[in-house]
């Protein structure tokens, strides 16, 4: 079926082209009655502007991008994503933005896009995800002048405005429940050590566990999928100095500890507690239902929408903080045996 046009529009009112593009724009030079049925006839026939060639003419994309540095087979599994995208939905079709999603192997790749995205005139602006401690890409975004907002701590994010939450007193709730429960051996299989918000973890941790006496805590960082989650769960408890409780940076990692902590023959929570983050549907369904740091991710990725687009429109925009992760204790944490 052929895609309705100008022409099209304008044999049916019985104007000229030229006209039919000013009443569509708004612009001066017809009527307000002929502005109106021009309007009504290309409802009626189910015309659209074409936005190759209105980005040709400076007009904005309508579109924003997000790329993400992960395994596209790992990106449908992982439900923080899923939810934070949803949440980004929420908002950009009630404004009839469209959302380009690419997954890529490197900051290099990615680099690759926005550069093509922006010289193609494909996106009015993008998320900047996954930042890192030394993050090359802030630097060249800003250089692009491609309108971004970055999704973690603003002391990375350079003058970027950002959308974050404070890991870092999550960590100590963490830390403090389990202390108080009686836990003096805890470990956390965390993410890729690179990452910002990985790093802050760290330090908040080693922190809290400084001030309530615990001495260093057990650290692993893996790159946050099931079976690395695994292995890093077996090996620390087949050690001579298991911990009582784990703490694991995603729900998918905590989630393949549980089966290891039954494929050893290990009650949970009597030999270990586990918490996870984030709280998800797989920690709430597994048994025994796994303690959890939850948070509205789904506002998380609107806020995060809401921002991206004031910063297109010209608006000043400055950094959010969001809600912390809160600890939803259940029955995967309890009082170690002796």
């Amino acid at each position: 079926m052929k895609r309705p046009t100008i022409a099209d529009i304008a044999r049916r009112a019985g104007v000229s082209k030229v006209a039919v593009s000013y009443a569509l724009n708004d612009q001066p030079g017809v009527s307000a009655a002929t502005r109106s049925a021009i309007k009504e006839i290309a409802a009626e026939i189910g015309w659209r502007p074409n936005s190759a060639a209105r980005a040709l003419n400076g007009a904005r994309a309508q579109a924003v991008g997000l790329v993400v540095r992960r395994p596209a087979s790992t990106l449908g599994a992982e439900p923080f994503f899923m939810e934070f995208i949803s949440g980004i939905e929420s908002v950009l079709s009630r404004r009839s933005y469209a959302l380009m999603l690419q997954v890529v192997d490197d900051h290099r790749q990615e680099l690759d896009v926005y550069r093509r995205w922006w010289g193609e005139r494909r996106v009015d602006g993008v998320f900047l995800v996954d930042l890192h401690v030394e993050d090359v890409r802030v630097a060249e975004i800003e250089a692009l002048g491609l309108p971004a907002v970055a999704i973690g701590p603003p002391d990375v994010a350079g003058g970027l405005p950002t959308v974050w939450s404070d890991d870092g007193e999550s960590i100590r709730e963490i830390v403090r429940y389990l202390a108080a429960l009686g836990h003096r051996r805890i470990a956390r299989v965390a993410g890729t050590a690179a990452l910002a918000h990985t790093a802050l973890r760290d330090a908040a941790m080693a922190e809290a566990c400084e001030e309530l006496g615990l001495g260093a805590p057990v650290v692993v960082h893996t790159d946050y999928t099931g079976d690395e989650g695994a292995r890093a769960a077996r090996r620390l408890l087949i050690s001579p100095d298991r911990p009582s409780a784990m703490v694991f940076d995603n729900d998918i990692m905590a989630v393949a500890a549980l089966s290891v902590a039954q494929e050893l023959r290990l009650d949970v929570p009597g030999d270990v507690s586990i918490v996870a983050w984030d709280d998800s549907q797989l920690t709430r369904v597994v048994r025994p239902a796994l303690s959890g740091m939850s948070r509205d991710i789904l506002a998380y990725g609107a806020r995060a929408a809401e921002s991206l687009l004031a910063l297109v429109a010209g608006a000043p925009v400055t950094g959010v903080l969001d809600g912390c992760a809160r600890l939803v204790p259940r029955a995967s944490t309890a009082r170690p045996r002796t």
